[in-house]
């Protein structure tokens, strides 16, 4: 196998102009592509040089807004990324020392959920 990484994932939305207000000024990603394809609107939105982004899709092409769980994001400074979440609005909680290490737990405007990590101490 030659995977490197993953390029895309999915993130069901209800309302395409709300989540990219929220991917873009409260997480700080930036817009990849914001382009109507004929009847669908593809908005794919990324932190700033990384390899994975976002695609922010509606229930009219097939995503029930809301259903993503369990995606990890890794910070370099977890507390004051925290910090400016929730002072832009964000639903936060923690950070909390885990075994396996600090992390919080994010919720966007339409429910989906997120991971937010320290980088894992050595072993893990």
């Amino acid at each position: 196998m030659n995977i490197t990484h993953a390029k895309i994932v999915t993130v069901p939305v209800s309302d395409q102009d709300r989540a990219k207000d929220f991917y873009v000024t409260a997480l700080g990603f930036e817009v990849v592509v914001d382009q109507q394809m004929g009847p669908v609107r593809w908005l794919q939105v990324a932190p700033k040089d990384a390899q994975t982004s976002f695609t922010l899709a509606t229930a009219e092409q097939g995503f029930t807004p809301g259903s993503a769980t369990g995606i990890v994001l890794e910070t370099s400074d977890l507390d004051a990324d925290c910090a400016e979440l929730l002072k832009a609005g964000a639903a936060v909680q923690g950070p909390t020392e885990l075994p396996w290490g600090r992390q919080a737990t994010l919720t966007d405007p339409d429910g989906n959920s997120f991971v937010l990590s320290a980088p894992a101490p050595s072993g893990f």
